[in-house]
């Protein structure tokens, strides 16, 4: 094998490993279970519990309900992802590249029911999501080894359970069911056409299921002034489905994977929450959630294939709000939010992340006194992050920024 070859095949093997080193991102967590939470950034929404959706975030919060109760609605996430000021290297030369808008509108539904058994137990029942998020370059992008396509979703499945020990205490805990699902689409004709097979760099639609579980407790120090703490095991979910692996050939294998499995880990999180209620009209609340994203040590299938290696960092939400109880008719709340980013060292095109501010308001229209509708707007402003990216042969360096809108609607009623 002559050098040129020998520098194409290093070229390929180290191109295929870091195009897909993004399957797995901080940008993938939602915090988008309710609208109402959505209104005040999610400050104190472990210990709040106005509505059913309390159970998402901590399930020893079902204690605080004494009748029956369901909420059901949906978010919208408009993601404005600007891709900017790039420069590529390849062994075509050095071009400088237009700038790239990889954002989309993203609908999470959610439904909850609440369920009180009698004056100790209560019994709760969601749908919901934590994680999720799609980006997707244009298909003549020349840096698509890097960019292409990140489509990811979860759907869980939650049953939960809460006992009160007595008129302080209460606890909680539940079983969570994760179905998840993802594209990964990497591309570049240079680096394929060095290889047999006619696949792409990676082509992935795959999903599967995982089961976790959650914690909780409240502490009421009376019925102004409660505060919530909860932990949610997230597990190692192993996908499979149709899944091609050009790096595979490298090693002497089969590109078409699809006999293996590609091993997630999701995140474990743990939140504190405060709710006081000053007077007759004005609440604050507070919330402080620490999110495992440095369980993320590589993206590695059954067969053991290392697609990437990670060197992420936990990531923190810091959040507080204010409550204002207009009248029997309306509810006005706002909140405020820092959340920082996972990502350390390594950073990246197709999933920019970066610390990010959340500013927050909403809300509640009482149709009558078992009935109402929530209606929650937040805007989400990252900051400007320099992302370089190499893999041997080919370089993409870039100025990238990640903003959002979400919006969220919400019907609640309670029997």
């Amino acid at each position: 094998m002559n050098k040129k070859r020998l520098f194409t095949k290093s070229l390929v093997a180290v191109a295929i490993t870091m195009a897909s080193q993004q399957a797995m991102a901080a940008g993938f967590q939602l915090n988008a279970q309710s609208a109402t939470g959505l209104g005040r950034a999610f400050a104190g929404d472990a210990v709040i519990a106005d509505n059913a959706s309390a159970m998402a975030r901590n399930a020893a919060a079902m204690s605080l309900f004494d009748a029956p109760a369901l909420s059901l609605g949906i978010n919208a996430i408009d993601t404005d992802i600007e891709v900017k000021n790039a420069t590529y290297i390849s062994p075509l030369g050095i071009q400088d590249l237009d700038n790239e808008s990889i954002g989309d509108v993203s609908y999470v539904p959610n439904i909850y029911y609440i369920h009180p058994i009698n004056d100790q137990w209560t019994l709760g029942a969601g749908i919901y999501s934590n994680f999720g998020t799609k980006t997707e370059f244009s298909d003549n992008y020349p840096a698509n080894e890097y960019g292409g396509l990140t489509d990811v979703k979860s759907i869980n499945f939650a049953l939960s359970a809460s006992y009160r020990i007595n008129e302080q205490w209460s606890v909680g805990g539940g079983l969570d069911i994760i179905y998840g699902e993802g594209k990964l689409q990497r591309s570049n004709a240079l680096i394929e056409s060095q290889i047999p097979g006619d696949g792409p760099l990676l082509d992935v639609d795959a999903d599967g299921v995982g089961f976790g579980w959650n914690i909780g407790t409240v502490y009421e120090l009376n019925e102004n002034n409660r505060f919530g703490l909860s932990y949610r095991y997230s597990p190692e979910l192993e996908v499979d489905g149709d899944m091609y692996y050009a790096g595979a050939v490298l090693a002497g294998g089969n590109p078409n994977i699809s006999n293996q499995k590609l091993k997630i880990a999701l995140p474990d999180m743990a939140e504190f929450s405060g709710y006081h209620r000053l007077n007759q009209q004005f609440a604050v609340h507070y919330s402080v959630q620490w999110i495992g994203w440095s369980s993320f040590e590589n993206l590695e299938t059954t067969g053991g294939y290392v697609l990437n290696e990670y060197d992420w960092q936990d990531g923190w939400h810091y959040a507080i709000g204010g409550t204002y109880y207009l009248n029997n008719d309306w509810t006005l709340r706002a909140g405020y939010m820092h959340d920082t980013s996972a990502q350390d060292k390594r950073t990246s095109i197709s999933v920019p992340d970066s610390d990010r501010n959340w500013f927050s308001g909403g809300f509640t229209y009482h149709i009558d006194s078992k009935s109402n509708i929530d209606v929650g707007v937040t805007y989400l402003v990252g900051e400007d992050v320099d992302v370089r990216e190499d893999s041997l042969g080919t370089v993409v360096t870039a100025t990238t920024r990640a903003n959002a809108w979400l919006y969220g609607i919400q019907y609640s009623r309670s029997f």
